[in-house]
């Protein structure tokens, strides 16, 4: 049941809103919702404007903040984030150090799997835009920190880097991941790629790099067959120390 409070996500054919409910409305291109009804109202369940548009109701999940987040540069696709996620085991157990933050879309994914997340973003503005979109998100076990993530200290199970790399990255991460712990890397270029998994050959027992290739099916009348469309998207780099 949703309560007061609640963040929610009002879809119907054409467009989606997210909205908080409780007092308010909320004016759509279609008309305008009473938030304040929809309390006590479930998953699934329709609302209709006075034009006789109807919703449904959804709780939002992260690939919807993924769709509608404002954006600071290129995130990281939902399907390289699931895939550091399965490649480093992540668990509820486990505290996460991530950097840079960007718009926060890797964090918010992380929080729902593990414990607690530590991310790192030095550019003010980003940090900023990240701290507004989680905010309205909702996530509870992020701390978000304007700076260089080679100054974290303490000690984490999973490390995750999507910046520009220089060895002291790796580096530091390996000092500060526990044993058997995972450093994950994302790099969009090849030469990043090699650097990483040069550095990290040195100081890590285990390290792995993917490219990640995910290839859409496009169906109609005639048949199906692989969309056209890129599906490379940049290299992961798994370390395990």
């Amino acid at each position: 049941m949703i309560e007061i409070g609640d963040r929610i996500l009002l879809s119907n054919s054409e467009r989606s809103f997210f909205a908080h409910v409780g007092a308010g409305t909320l004016s759509t291109d279609f008309g305008i919702i009473d938030l304040d009804a929809l309390v006590g109202s479930n998953p699934g369940d329709q609302v209709f404007t006075p034009s006789g548009d109807v919703f449904i109701v959804h709780l939002p999940r992260p690939t919807d903040f993924f769709g509608t987040a404002k954006r600071s540069g290129a995130p990281m696709l939902p399907r390289d984030i699931g895939l550091v996620i399965g490649l480093t085991g992540m668990n509820r157990r486990d505290r996460v150090l991530d950097a840079g933050t960007g718009t926060g879309i890797c964090a918010f994914f992380f929080s729902g799997i593990a414990a607690s997340v530590v991310s790192y973003e030095r550019r003010h503005e980003f940090h900023e835009r990240a701290c507004t979109n989680l905010k309205e998100a909702g996530a509870t076990n992020i701390e978000l920190i304007c700076g260089d993530v080679r100054e974290a200290s303490g000690f984490f199970e999973v490390v995750h880097l999507d910046l520009l790399l220089e060895p002291s990255h790796i580096i530091h991460a390996h000092s500060v991941l526990t044993p058997g712990g995972f450093l994950a890397g994302y790099t969009p270029f090849i030469e990043q790629m090699g650097m990483l998994y040069d550095t990290a050959s040195e100081l890590f027992s285990e390290v792995t790099s993917y490219e990640c290739i995910v290839r859409e099916m496009d169906r109609s009348e005639r048949g199906t067959r692989p969309s056209t469309r890129v599906g490379h998207s940049g290299f992961i780099t798994i370390a395990r120390k």
